[in-house]
């Protein structure tokens, strides 16, 4: 399937544009997230072809910027209040990492020890996956090109690693207990 970046952007700039109104609720937001999409949708424009439903990329993309864009601004903010109320987010998300306590910090490396162990008794494709995904920040799109595999095979085998990191935390009693107090 042969595309025209330019077609694409006077079909769905409309669309993604509301659709980035609706998930900032604020005009100016809105036009950063829209430029931000339509810079990695240029960025990406050669696998444009492979794909079978271009809306549905555009909005992949889109969503997954904005939640980019909040998780960073979670992070570089202080405290819990002055995150919005009306986003679902993992309560992970909003630990401030420059506000820790000794006591805090010490048990935050304990349950990132933990975690980083659990995630090396995984099978190889599975723990590279996490690692690009979750320490590398890694798009699926990244991923999906760094590792040769479709995006679908990169979300596969996500859920797969945290499934499997799941089952290998709950037969380990110690890790239980110190993730389930943490």
């Amino acid at each position: 399937m042969q595309v025209n970046i330019e077609g694409v952007y006077e079909e769905y700039n409309r669309y993604i544009y509301f659709l980035c109104l609706k998930l900032t609720k604020n005009q100016i937001d809105a036009e950063d997230l829209m430029q931000e999409v339509w810079m990695k949708v240029v960025r990406y424009e050669s696998y444009m072809k492979e794909v079978d439903h271009l809306k549905a990329w555009l909005t992949t993309i889109c969503m997954n910027t904005f939640r980019d864009r909040y998780r960073k601004q979670v992070r570089r903010s202080k405290y819990i209040a002055n995150q919005p109320e009306q986003l679902d987010v993992s309560i992970l998300d909003l630990i401030a990492a420059d506000v820790l306590s000794v006591e805090e910090q010490l048990e935050k490396e304990d349950v990132g020890e933990i975690v980083r162990s659990k995630v090396a008794e995984l099978d190889g494709i599975y723990q590279k996956t996490v690692l690009y995904f979750y320490v590398h920040q890694f798009s699926l799109i990244e991923i999906a090109e760094v590792m040769k595999v479709s995006i679908g095979t990169v979300k596969s085998r996500l859920f797969r690693a945290k499934q499997r990191l799941k089952e290998l935390i709950m037969n380990d009693e110690l890790a239980k207990d110190s993730l389930i107090l943490a």
